[in-house]
């Protein structure tokens, strides 16, 4: 096998572990909600004529709420999913003391639906059966379609998630950081969101084999509509208090 063709099946297991892992998932869903959330507080809140400190220290609450919540969210999400896999395969080193010969029958057709012939497929799953665990492995992987070396990492999920949630949220902050003043600030926090935004559909696309373009001008859409509407309810509010 060439190196190209290795370092390709190699990249294509690490995608797929990260997913598993939820590693993916904390990463796409913390930097966007970052972006997305913090922008709509802050462009609704600066509609109403706020000023830039009640501006600021509004996106910064909903910045740290926001990255506690997410990284709380995603570390008892992934260790549910951890504890459910986990179950499972309990279940499964159960099954293997008590109905051992079920499972191997069950492993060779597997293997013979993945195109290896009756006897050859009968012979592999036999020597796997040898040992208990490189059988509880393969049997998990391949049938159940777990693999017990991927069940993810709660606490590896919940701080990527804060980390990515915080750097996000930090992007439609800039403007007020530097001082900047009313309808300079909103439109400049909305064009640097969503360039930021292109970039992150754009990875979420290529990532999942999609088309780059569609990932990165749907995410810009969903960012300008989000920015319109809150901009709008911050307006009427703050024509409405006046």
């Amino acid at each position: 096998m060439s190196k190209n063709k290795t370092n390709t099946s190699q990249a294509l297991a690490e995608r797929a572990a990260q997913v598993q892992r939820g590693g993916a998932r904390a990463a796409v869903l913390g930097v966007n909600d970052g972006l997305v959330s913090t922008l709509c507080i802050v462009v609704g809140v600066a509609a109403t004529g706020a000023s830039n400190g009640a501006v600021l220290v509004a996106g910064l609450a909903g910045l740290l709420a926001g990255a506690i919540s997410m990284a709380a969210g995603e570390w008892i999400s992934v260790k549910a999913q951890v504890e459910l896999f986990e179950g499972v395969l309990s279940d499964l080193k159960h099954a293997v003391k008590q109905d051992r010969a079920t499972l191997v029958a069950n492993l060779a057709k597997n293997f013979e639906d993945h195109g290896i012939d009756a006897k050859t497929a009968a012979h592999a799953a036999k020597d796997v059966a040898e040992k208990d665990k490189q059988f509880i492995s393969m049997y998990s992987s391949q049938v159940v379609g777990v693999n017990e070396d991927e069940l993810g990492s709660p606490w590896n999920a919940a701080i990527s998630s804060f980390v990515l949630f915080t750097l996000g949220a930090l992007v439609p902050l800039i403007p007020w950081l530097l001082n900047l003043h009313g309808l300079v600030s909103i439109v400049v926090a909305i064009a640097l969101t969503g360039f930021a935004g292109l970039f992150v559909g754009a990875y979420t696309a290529k990532s999942s084999g999609k088309s780059v373009a569609y990932g990165a001008v749907r995410q810009l859409v969903i960012i300008v509509f989000a920015a319109a509407v809150t901009y709008g309810i911050g307006h009427l509010f703050g024509v409405a208090t006046s």
